[in-house]
């Protein structure tokens, strides 16, 4: 049996790169994983894919009505959440002085707010049921800067703090919420930002320790174990999964 056998779980973003990783190991573990992205075919893809009685639903971060007229579908379906993992995010990389705000405000509107809203609404539902765990897809941008992502940097950087005060408000609702921060990782974003600087990939995989980029299933055994029973005890914490790039 695996360590979420007949949790249901939500992972938003889900349709490919990392959160496609995260919700093929919760799946794997025992969940029924509902998929939730903006690309509704690509929801129902993966959902297709997992098996376990898994659904892929249209679900928009950065529209309130969206992500409750999602969490309210999900309830009446499956009667509880158990885990939420808030995965959802975009960036554009660009030194912060050439930035404008029209993209200030995508970035903020799906990493921040989208977190933001998706945690209010399942938090709702968890409290009422008396359990929960929600892990925070943060990253060690947030954490130790990254040239080229300034605003994306102050997201993840929310998204870090905001755990640390959610914590502490949903535990005495038996509720656990934590970050999983990860480094540069192998996806189809870093695919399209890596594609402008073709030496970016070198130089991080001679800069990271364990010399090479995280695959998405090092950062979904992570969000596997917070999202788990053998996590009971930890909640607020931060970590990163980087192959050593950074140490705290």
């Amino acid at each position: 049996m695996g360590t979420l056998e007949n949790k249901i779980a939500i992972v938003t973003g889900a349709g490919s790169g990392i959160g496609r990783g995260i919700a093929e190991k919760l799946a794997a573990e025992g969940a029924t994983v509902v998929v939730g992205d903006i690309n509704e075919a690509a929801a129902k893809e993966t959902a297709h894919a997992l098996g376990n009685g898994s659904v892929g639903v249209a679900a928009d971060v950065t529209d309130r009505d969206s992500v409750d007229g999602f969490v309210r579908g999900v309830v009446a379906e499956f009667g509880r959440i158990d885990v939420l993992v808030n995965n959802a995010g975009w960036d554009k990389v660009e030194p912060f002085l050439d930035s404008k705000v029209a993209d200030w405000d995508r970035v903020i509107a799906i990493n921040l707010y989208g977190t933001l809203h998706c945690s209010q609404a399942v938090l709702a539902v968890m409290a009422g049921q008396g359990h929960g765990a929600v892990v925070n897809i943060g990253s060690d941008a947030g954490r130790v800067g990254s040239s080229g992502e300034a605003v994306y940097s102050a997201a993840k950087g929310g998204i870090v703090a905001f755990t640390k005060t959610a914590a502490r408000e949903m535990a005495r609702h038996n509720i656990t919420v934590n970050c999983v921060c990860p480094g540069p990782a192998d996806t189809p974003l870093f695919a399209a930002i890596s594609a402008e600087n073709p030496k970016l990939r070198t130089a991080l995989e001679r800069a990271i320790p364990m010399r090479r980029l995280a695959e998405p299933s090092d950062l979904a055994n992570a969000v596997a174990f917070f999202a788990s029973d053998e996590s009971a005890y930890i909640t607020g914490q931060t970590l990163s999964v980087s192959g050593g790039l950074t140490m705290s």
